[in-house]
């Protein structure tokens, strides 16, 4: 007979742990992309910025804005629709990664515009000054100079899609949430329910430390 722990077999344990970690890996390189692209339009469009173009500018704001202000939970089950035209189902890690990602993109955008903001505008202007095209604006001054402050954004964005991925498991979504959703909450297991929010705690913890320590670097190397 297979061990259990918590009242869990030992696969489930770690089918519901590899679960979760591939809904925030593949949100987060995903969403990232998503996300400067949308950082880069806010900062290069608005006005006084390189390629001015206020429509687009607005565009983008608005959308940003609107995503941030919808709950991840009603957000969830709001755009099942897209979601089953996407991926096919709305159950599963798989599926749970087209809400993820349109969640976690514009909160992405929106800490990497600030960053991006914060660049001295001597350096843009150096950029000019040597004929840098758009492309290499981007390429060589603005993102190497906020690196340091994207990989914190990063961080939060992990820690973000942390807690949202553990609320996906309510949808069928797998991975932690549903863990403790079904295995815990639902059969009064309450061992299990303080195992996996001490998991929780140490994996946040060790995140924010990784964070850290590489954007304090990262910025030490400027």
């Amino acid at each position: 007979m297979e061990q259990e722990y918590f009242g869990v077999s030992l696969e489930k344990l770690l089918t519901s742990g590899g679960q979760t970690l591939y809904m925030v890996a593949w949100s987060l390189i995903i969403g990232t992309i998503i996300g400067i692209i949308l950082a880069l339009i806010l900062v290069l469009c608005r006005k006084g910025g390189l390629i001015e173009n206020l429509i687009l500018y607005n565009i983008v704001s608005i959308y940003i804005n609107i995503v941030r202000s919808i709950p991840f939970v009603i957000l969830l089950v709001a755009i099942m629709p897209l979601t089953r035209a996407i991926v096919g189902t709305t159950i599963g890690s798989t599926a749970s990664l087209v809400p993820l990602v349109i969640y976690i993109s514009p909160y992405l955008a929106r800490l990497m515009e600030n960053s991006l903001l914060e660049i001295n505008p001597g350096i843009l202007e150096a950029a000019e000054a040597m004929g840098a095209s758009t492309w290499q604006t981007i390429r060589y001054f603005l993102l190497p100079e906020t690196l340091g402050s994207i990989v914190l954004a990063l961080t939060t964005g992990t820690i973000g899609l942390l807690g949202a991925s553990a609320m996906a498991g309510y949808v069928g979504g797998g991975g932690v949430g549903d863990l403790a959703l079904t295995y815990g909450y639902q059969r009064m297991n309450t061992p299990l329910m303080i195992f996996t929010v001490v998991v929780l705690v140490v994996f946040v913890q060790i995140l924010q430390l990784a964070g850290n320590t590489i954007s304090r670097k990262l910025r030490q190397h400027r």
